[in-house]
């Protein structure tokens, strides 16, 4: 005879459609919009609401540790990576796995192979550039370091081992200068980009030594120079004066990239290998220096740059203390202020290569952070600018993300 079932009481009916309702209200809470925030005292991940209206800040984490890159894995939507060091302990990695509540150092961070006895090797000073893998090997990442060395990991950033062999080859030790070149903090490898369509497929920059390209999985590489200016009375053709600030692809067509260059903007569309100066259609009083540089995700004709004053002595602010992103639409033949919101008038600051970056929204959110420790937003692709945090250290690199 079979057993016979109990009926559920009212209160444990009452109590499963409760936690039927929780357990659908968890399924369907809306995506939380993130922005990682490194700085030279430390690191906030500030969280932002769906309408990206209102934001809430979580840190500092590592208060006091200079922190040059922090990303989330955007492959599975969880793992963070901070590149960190202090003066008295140097550099490392650390990994978080739950958004920052709780984070692990990685027991092998990176560091130069060992010279013979006798012979003088290198240091890493710090991590300044970390870099996803491609989507198809989601255990892969890259880092970039001052002074310029180029390094993987393939487990997640737990080890990190020198890849390739542009860190000890003659030529392109030659081409990366001294330790001490004047760039501040140190020279750098940046701007570690995978073709979304071929994980063989490279791009890097070095401050200085410039653009580079790899077919192989970054085993071999190949300047990227062709058309690209250096500093006057210097010789273009040696690639230790190029000095690449920051190189973009652009997702909807990998074929096409952007650089921010000591030397102005320029474009690139394969397959050719000659970059094409754009810069020189932006205003002359504000010209086309400047550290970053960011493209629209579904259009590759949309950019945005933030200049800095390039006047000889190189201030680094902003033109006139006036800050301000200019946009372009078609691709770099014309380029229009967009500074409504933005400070009128002595506001003396600038915004490093990493410290610029957008979401993935429609419209597109634009974030950027500034050397006085501000953050700026702009909720439809720059037309207007809102100001959501002030006050932190001095931010190195601001990078939008997901929550799911």
């Amino acid at each position: 005879m079979p057993a016979r079932t109990k009926k559920a009481t009212p209160a444990q009916r009452g109590r499963t459609k409760k936690a039927a309702a929780k357990s659908t209200s968890r399924r369907s809470k809306p995506a939380e919009n993130l922005l990682l925030v490194a700085t030279r005292k430390g690191a906030w991940i500030f969280r932002g609401d769906s309408g990206r209206k209102g934001w809430r800040a979580d840190g500092p984490h590592f208060l006091g540790q200079i922190v040059n890159h922090l990303v989330l894995d955007p492959r599975d939507g969880r793992t963070m990576i901070a590149a960190t060091s202090t003066g008295h302990l140097g550099p490392t990695m650390h990994r978080s796995s739950d958004f920052g509540r709780s984070w692990q150092e990685a027991k092998q961070p990176p560091a130069f192979a060992k010279v013979p006895e006798g012979q003088t090797g290198r240091s890493v000073k710090h991590t300044f550039w970390l870099a996803p893998g491609h989507a198809s090997e989601p255990a892969v990442w890259y880092a970039g370091t001052s002074p310029q060395g180029l390094f993987r990991s393939e487990d997640g950033g737990n080890h990190w081992q020198p890849f390739g062999a542009i860190n000890d080859d003659p030529q392109y030790r030659k081409w990366m200068g001294q330790e001490q070149d004047g760039t501040p903090d140190g020279p750098k490898l940046h701007s570690i980009t995978i073709d979304p369509r071929d994980a063989k497929h490279m791009y890097l920059g070095m401050s200085g030594g410039g653009a580079h390209e790899s077919r192989d999985g970054g085993r071999s590489w190949t300047p990227l120079a062709k058309g690209l200016e250096v500093v006057e009375g210097f010789n273009a053709a040696d690639m230790t004066f190029h000095d690449p600030h920051c190189i973009r692809i652009c997702p909807s067509n990998p074929d096409r990239l952007y650089q921010q260059n000591h030397c102005g903007i320029y474009r690139i569309d394969r397959p050719s290998d000659e970059w094409v100066r754009i810069g020189k259609n932006m205003p002359a009083r504000v010209g086309d220096i400047g550290f970053n540089m960011v493209v629209h995700p579904r259009d590759d004709k949309v950019v945005w740059v933030f200049p800095m004053d390039g006047q000889t002595v190189w201030p680094r602010t902003s033109p006139e203390g006036k800050p301000c992103v200019y946009q372009t639409t078609n691709g770099g033949k014309t380029w229009k202020r967009r500074d409504s919101g933005l400070p009128e008038n002595q506001a003396w600051w600038t915004v490093k290569r990493q410290a610029m970056t957008a979401d993935g929204h429609d419209p597109i959110g634009l974030y950027f952070g500034t050397t006085s420790g501000d953050i700026w937003m702009s909720r439809d692709e720059g037309a207007k600018w809102t100001n959501i945090a002030r006050h932190l250290p001095e931010i190195y690199a601001v990078e939008a993300a997901v929550r799911a």
